[in-house]
């Protein structure tokens, strides 16, 4: 067929669409919905899934997130400090852009009550990155806070209201217990994890460094290209060893993707209710297309009687359906946005999330696919249906 005839048989699509609007809008109007129905499944099955896997993330890292440790055999310790030195010469080495040194101490922190022994989390400036760390107030550490005198702290949202949840602009101070008394400033409040957490607080290592306090065993994290995650821990694993003969070093992904993807499952169920929905929106579609064409008898068979070729009639029955389930389509796919753009819908079902994501494109290329596809099974029938009509069929009706 030439392009004329085709953009001759669209308009013809068209203008029969309006000609029968009455019979099919009802249909429309289902498949409207339906495509509604469809992009909004898809659009929050993808929310939940990115919420899901941002929590994975602030637990275990990205993907893929190297976990590197050393340990012997009787339970002793190489020197922190050259197991601190060896590692922060590993990203170099091995042009990794983000790293962060992790380990876990206690800190004495002076409160209102007492000195307080509080758990403390010593990790580089890439560990929010890295793991996604969800600020409540205030912000991460900068590059400038490894050098400040008065060393930066980020603590959580139990230990900011134990101190009466005071104004960060106004830069309060936590003094801790030593030989000679330092002070700490707070610059952000991270979310607790769950419910009754435990107050915490979060330094960079450099200032900790510098603090005097009792040093501890450090353990290394990498984010690194997936596939390339194997190689680059054999390699840091060999590294590794030859610098500290005599210790075990386990260097292997910690990341939720480590053992494939978790989230096959939660996709397939998506897609089954996203398949059913159309089902029924197409079903509907076809019921009305069938009585459409019975009603059309009369003037499909005038058309063959001026010469209108079966081809010509096969198509514009059919481009009749596609013409209008897409225009529904691009309806529907108008108000999934809407829906899940709705602040009380992010708030439900995307609460937990540090990065809100847009719109998948995938979702409305899907739904208006959905709908174009429908469109056409739809016609199909009928327009088998219109091909059988002869002449002698107008003068019958």
């Amino acid at each position: 067929m030439s392009l004329s005839g085709i953009v001759g048989t669209l308009v013809e699509a068209w203008a029969e669409l309006r000609i029968h609007k009455t019979r099919i809008l009802l249909a429309l109007i289902g498949v409207a919905l339906s495509v509604a129905a469809l992009t909004t499944v898809v659009g929050l099955g993808n929310m939940v899934r990115e919420s899901i896997a941002q929590g994975s993330e602030a637990q275990s890292g990205r993907p893929a997130t190297l976990a590197v440790m050393m340990y012997s055999a009787d339970g002793s310790n190489p020197d922190p400090e050259l197991v601190t030195a060896a590692y922060r010469e590993l990203p170099k080495r091995y042009a990794v852009e983000y790293s962060s040194l992790i380990y876990s101490t206690m800190v004495p922190f002076q409160l209102p009550g007492g000195v307080t022994q509080t758990q403390t989390m010593v990790v580089d400036s890439d560990y929010e990155v890295m793991r996604r760390v969800p600020m409540a107030e205030g912000s991460w550490f900068t590059a400038a806070d490894a050098q400040r005198l008065a060393p930066a702290v980020v603590i959580n949202e139990a230990f900011y209201a134990s101190l009466g949840s005071p104004d960060l602009r106004s830069h309060p101070v936590l003094p801790i217990s030593r030989d000679g008394e330092i002070t700490a400033v707070v610059v952000g409040v991270n979310r607790d994890r769950y419910e009754g957490e435990y107050p915490q607080a979060i330094m960079l290592s450099e200032a900790y460094d510098r603090l005097g306090l009792e040093a501890a065993n450090p353990s290394l994290e990498l984010w690194v290209p997936e596939e390339l995650s194997e190689a680059l821990a054999a390699s840091v694993s060999a590294d590794l060893t030859a610098q500290f003969p005599g210790m075990q070093v386990d260097a292997n992904r910690s990341d939720y993707a480590a053992w494939g993807d978790p989230f096959g499952g939660l996709q397939w169920a998506v897609a089954g209710i996203a398949g059913l929905v159309m089902l029924l929106g197409a079903v509907g579609l076809l019921n009305i297309s069938m009585v459409t064409v019975k009603y059309r008898v009369r003037e499909i068979g005038i058309r063959r009687s001026f010469g209108a070729t079966s081809g010509r009639i096969f198509f514009g029955v059919m481009l009749e359906s596609v013409v209008a389930t897409f225009v529904a389509g691009v309806l529907g796919v108008m108000a999934a946005v809407a829906v899940v753009k709705l602040p009380i819908v992010q708030r439900t079902v995307a609460s937990g999330l540090t990065e809100l994501p847009p719109f998948p494109l995938e979702a409305a290329l899907i739904g208006l696919g959905a709908a174009t596809a429908v469109g056409a099974l739809a016609g199909l029938i009928p327009a088998l249906v219109a091909v059988r009509v002869k002449v002698i069929d107008a003068i019958r009706y």
